[in-house]
Formats: C-alpha cells, structure tokens, sequence
C-alpha cells in the first residue's frame, strides 16, 4: 500500500508545469489597483433588499403550499390496499 502512495506521488512530481509565461495581457499587469469605497452605502443598500426578499416569499407562498400539499400526496403507499392484498396471496 505504502510503495503505491509512493509511486503515485511520484508519477505526479514528474508533470510538467503548465507555461504560464505571458498568459496574461500587458495591459492588464500595468493596471492600477481599483478604487476603494466606503462600506456605509452598501450595507444601507443591502438592508434596503430585505424587503424585497420578503415580497418574493409573499410571492412564493402559494406554490410552496402547492408543492407541501403535492408531498403529503405522495406519502400514500404506492400500491392501493385491495391490489397489494390480491398480491400478497397470490406470493402465499
């Protein structure tokens, strides 16, 4: 077990690393660090979304009753009581 971690650690020492020489433009490795803002208006904004986020769960009441009441469905057995009866003395 232990020569095959050893093989396999060393099959992944001989990759080759990929060439990353120039792979980004001139341009870009020249360019200015972005402007710093203040973090007072965003977290205003952010607080301004909540209630945007409780009108889109207003808006999705409904169809999560549908889906829950769907579920409550679908947790019936699958096979009706006369039929798995009929089965069951058939297997008997």
């Amino acid at each position: 077990m232990r020569f095959a971690v050893a093989l396999l650690i060393a099959l992944a020492a001989c990759a080759e690393f990929p060439a990353l020489d120039d792979t980004v433009p001139l341009d870009q490795t020249r360019a200015g660090f972005p402007d710093l803002i203040p973090l007072g208006p965003l977290i205003t904004q952010a607080g301004a979304a909540t209630s945007t986020a409780a009108t889109a769960a207003s808006d999705l009441s409904p169809r999560l009753a549908g889906l829950n009441a769907r579920a409550a469905r679908l947790r019936g057995p699958v096979i009706a009581a006369p039929v798995r009866t009929r089965m069951l003395r058939g297997i008997r």
